[in-house]
């Protein structure tokens, strides 16, 4: 869909008048027609990421919206791309991830794979949000942070964190086995105000806000 028809057709979900992290005022509008020019801007092969997630989209309305785009190096230390797109819908949790790949055996040139997955809204169990304030001190409340990193977890991927168990005695050398916690780890995106600029802290801020709120609503 080209930005022109999305925003005929789009459907404002949210038109409200809400305070930032700023203090200041702000129009909000959210739409499949605003989802789509953000993909356009972020300049990362924006048919490709737009088709994937206008069809894991279907016909349900944006509710929120976060599209990161991010530069890594692969082991050669030649740059790759890959964008990640995250869309709140009003009853699920929907992910689009797109990488770049270099030539490999039956690929002769670069190419670029996509994958979707959609989450109902009464899986997700955890929003985890981890805010690095600068000379804490002085901080000012409802000024945002310099970097955010946002973590969903849904129960299909966690990672286990292991050290050696201790019974408290220090001179004690038996061996207690191993303890550890297991966290809920399926997305994660950092941003910073330094990489990728203030709004794109805030806006994670406020996908972050929307996600909770809609997790909470669904729960009760």
């Amino acid at each position: 869909m080209r930005p022109e028809a999305a925003k005929a057709g789009a459907r404002e979900v949210k038109h409200d008048a809400e305070t930032g992290q700023d203090g200041l005022m702000r129009e909000t509008r959210v739409s499949a027609a605003s989802l789509r020019e953000a993909i356009e801007r972020s300049g990362y092969y924006p048919d490709l990421v737009a088709d994937a997630a206008e069809s894991a989209l279907g016909k349900e309305p944006v509710t929120a919206f976060v599209v990161h785009h991010e530069a890594t190096f692969d082991p050669a230390m030649e740059v790759r791309r890959h964008v990640t797109v995250v869309i709140l819908s009003p009853t699920r949790l929907l992910v689009c991830h797109t990488d770049e790949h270099p030539p490999a055996d039956g690929m002769p040139t670069s190419h670029a794979s996509t994958t979707t997955e959609a989450v109902r809204l009464s899986r997700v169990q955890s929003v985890a949000v981890t805010r690095v304030v600068p000379d804490p001190a002085a901080y000012v409340p409802g000024v945002p942070p310099t970097e955010v990193t946002l973590t969903i977890g849904w129960g299909a991927i966690s990672h286990v964190d292991l050290e050696p168990a201790t019974c408290g005695d220090e001179n004690c050398e038996a061996d207690h086995g191993y303890t550890g916690a297991i966290t809920a780890d399926d997305l994660s995106l950092r941003v910073s105000e330094a990489a990728d600029g203030p709004e794109a802290v805030s806006n994670v801020l406020a996908f972050a806000k929307a996600l909770s709120e809609a997790t909470a609503r669904t729960a009760s």
